[in-house]
């Protein structure tokens, strides 16, 4: 879907870039996931992609073309969530939703999706009445509504409860199964774990990582186990070589003759993988 070799950019007033020397591929259905902290040049690296930032140095193909010689015709395959929801709060949520659809030749059922997102029963309210929760969900319809193409999404359950997270998240899984595909950026670790195929990090507006979250976990964490048993009374923790377990008697006797409480590879997180690669706290 998107070939991005040798991207440079830097704005005006700035000394440094921004990015600087980026190369990496979205493949067409996949969920690709962005990630770093902030400053870093995600959100400058949407926007370019996007369109909205020109000037760069560097190749950037879309569908094998050259991103700069597309006209305004792209948008009508571009769905975009900003992290921040900006709505017309005067009016109604359907009132936004068909300002927005007039925009583009193609649109999907915004009712349905307004059902599925809970927010059709109120669809005739004034957006400055909806609480955080219910103008994330807007706004996620908003970047539907085209039906595109691809899809980047900024953010796009957070200030979201557990429940509505979930339904935003299968649909963007539905999204990809129909063909779709999708960058994320968001720097909650469950999210990409649920629903990207790869990630890249990035850390001072260069890729500092790339791979898919399996083998990056597996990369960065330790090939041990640690079990944990009742021992009479008392409760053990003992840790073994994950691959010579299958040769590993004491691990078979406690396997054999004591009652198990957990089992657990010492896999990294990605919130640990995040912290190694970009030197960042997620909660920053």
């Amino acid at each position: 879907m998107y070939q991005i070799n040798d991207l440079n950019f830097k704005y005006p007033k700035n000394k440094e870039a921004t990015i600087k020397g980026i190369s990496f591929e979205i493949k067409d259905g996949e969920i690709f996931g962005l990630l770093g902290p902030s400053g870093v040049g995600k959100s400058t690296t949407q926007k370019i992609l996007t369109k909205q930032l020109g000037k760069y140095d560097g190749e950037i193909l879309y569908k094998g073309k050259d991103l700069k010689s597309y006209d305004k015709s792209f948008y009508e395959e571009v769905g975009v969530g900003f992290e921040m929801p900006v709505h017309f709060s005067k009016l109604t949520a359907k009132e936004n939703i068909n300002f927005f659809k007039k925009l583009y030749k193609s649109n999907i059922d915004t009712d349905n999706l307004l059902k599925r997102v809970g927010l059709y029963e109120d669809k005739d309210k004034r957006v400055g009445e909806y609480s955080k929760g219910m103008k994330v969900r807007l706004n996620f319809v908003r970047a539907m509504l085209n039906n595109p193409k691809i899809l980047f999404l900024d953010e796009p359950t957070n200030g979201l409860d557990p429940y509505n997270a979930r339904i935003v998240k299968e649909i963007i899984r539905e999204f990809k199964e129909d063909g779709g595909t999708v960058l994320l950026t968001t720097h909650l670790m469950n999210d990409v774990d649920e629903l990207c195929d790869r990630v890249a990090f990035m850390a001072d507006g260069k890729i500092a990582e790339i791979d898919s979250p399996k083998s990056l976990k597996l990369k960065y964490g330790e090939r041990k186990v640690d079990v944990e048993y009742r021992d009479g009374e008392d409760v053990k923790k003992e840790s073994f070589d994950l691959d010579s377990l299958k040769t590993n008697e004491a691990f078979m006797n406690i396997i054999k003759s004591k009652d198990i409480l957990t089992i657990h590879s010492k896999e990294m997180t990605l919130d640990d993988i995040f912290i190694k690669v970009t030197g960042v706290n997620t909660d920053e």
